[in-house]
């Protein structure tokens, strides 16, 4: 059964390692958000990625939920001490996957044929593709200012209440190769619990990729980013409280309306009303069983 998860963040990062647990090798395709990409010291770093990568080769800190496992940090320190910018945390080990993938790209190198290389060296079974190869990037609204998304997540600490969010480039963005196919031959789409406004917002601000899904004939089905109405991680709670109104399910299903046939709630969050058929079950993934017991769930919800 060829499944296809779009994600990013902890939570995409999680439910992708479950559902690569219970499917057979090569069956699950990520498609990955770029929204979150930041040039840092000269390197390009694609977070959400990255956390796919080290997630699904058993590579990352599963204390921290990204970066690598074992880490040490004196690049960072000593490029501080010498007047760099140390606000955005790159590992010793992560800096190693950033400097070859900078240089791949400097030499015309796509983003997803150098994700495609990456994952080859940890033989990776399960594809992740970039949502596009072509620069889009999450600019974030406040009522003090504008800002690119790792600024504001990162170097601001996301304190700043958000008005609106934006995807610069969106509107020229492509989906990267492989995408629509692999859009095309799923029998299920599976959204993971991300936020929807910065993770998976930026994924179908491509417009190709929408109407791939809006025209989909497999069954769409979304996990829920709230339990009991409260962020796991981040700022999803506050985000939707502001922009949508709420957290409910009702809430979170509206940010996906046209793009999905149920949506998996938390017990936490029942007994709701949603305009989309609702599947109530345990949903936090406080381990890796619990991540493959609810991928299993998600599974068979699409599949009944």
């Amino acid at each position: 059964m060829n499944v296809l998860l779009l994600a990013g963040g902890g939570g995409g990062a999680r439910l992708a390692c479950g559902l690569q647990d219970v499917l057979e090798p090569g069956e699950l395709t990520v498609v990955a958000n770029v929204g979150d990409d930041v040039e840092v010291l000269g390197l390009q770093v694609s977070p959400d990625v990255d956390s796919l990568l080290y997630a699904l080769a058993g590579l990352i800190d599963e204390a921290r939920g990204w970066g690598r496992a074992d880490e040490t940090w004196n690049a960072l320190s000593s490029a501080g001490e010498w007047g760099g910018e140390d606000w955005f945390r790159l590992g010793d080990r992560d800096l190693g996957l950033h400097l070859v993938r900078t240089r791949a790209l400097r030499e015309g190198k796509p983003l997803s044929a150098v994700t495609a290389e990456l994952a080859a060296r940890v033989e990776l079974l399960t594809p992740i593709l970039p949502a596009t190869d072509d620069r889009l990037r999450t600019q974030v609204h406040t009522p003090a200012g504008t800002f690119e998304f790792q600024e504001w997540f990162v170097a601001r600490g996301h304190r700043d209440e958000v008005e609106d969010i934006a995807y610069e480039g969106a509107g020229d963005a492509r989906a990267a190769p492989g995408v629509l196919q692999a859009l095309e031959r799923a029998a299920v789409i599976v959204v993971a619990p991300s936020n929807p406004y910065l993770s998976i917002g930026p994924i179908l601000a491509v417009d190709e990729i929408r109407r791939a899904i809006e025209g989909r004939r497999a069954r769409s089905v979304a996990v829920s980013p709230v339990v009991g109405g409260k962020a796991v991680t981040g700022p999803v709670d506050r985000m939707l409280s502001r922009m949508a109104g709420g957290t409910t399910p009702a809430h979170v299903a509206a940010r996906y309306e046209g793009l999905i046939d149920m949506l998996v709630i938390d017990e936490a969050d029942a007994p709701a009303d949603a305009p989309v058929e609702l599947v109530v079950t345990e949903a936090l993934m406080r381990d890796r069983e619990a991540a493959g017991r609810l991928a299993t769930t998600v599974l068979e919800a699409a599949c009944g």
